[in-house]
């Protein structure tokens, strides 16, 4: 997406086409940990344990892997992957109890 660039300064043009690069990747790899929680929680919803056992550490992978690029902060990553496991650990509960 260029756009219209209204700096003038060459330090600022460079800054500015930065941050188009970083907002770009950081869209990306927010959508990414988002894509992945959505699978995960399908799977739970769907009544599919098994399979959402298999893709939580791969959606705690991903969500770690965005906060150590500095998309999501690191205390944000924490409380995803608490919320996620939490609902796997109530959804084997009520496995087990049926």
């Amino acid at each position: 997406q260029g756009g219209i660039v209204l700096a003038n300064i060459k330090s600022a043009i460079k800054r500015h086409k930065q941050s188009l690069k970083r907002r770009a990747r950081n869209r990306a790899v927010r959508s990414r940990v988002k894509t992945f929680i959505k699978t995960f929680r399908r799977a739970l919803e769907e009544g599919d344990l098994q399979k959402a056992k298999e893709l939580f550490p791969v959606v705690m992978k991903e969500v770690h892997k965005a906060a150590s690029k500095g998309v999501i902060h690191k205390n944000n990553a924490a409380r995803k992957i608490s919320r996620l496991a939490r609902l796997i650990e109530k959804a084997e509960k009520q496995a087990e109890a049926s």
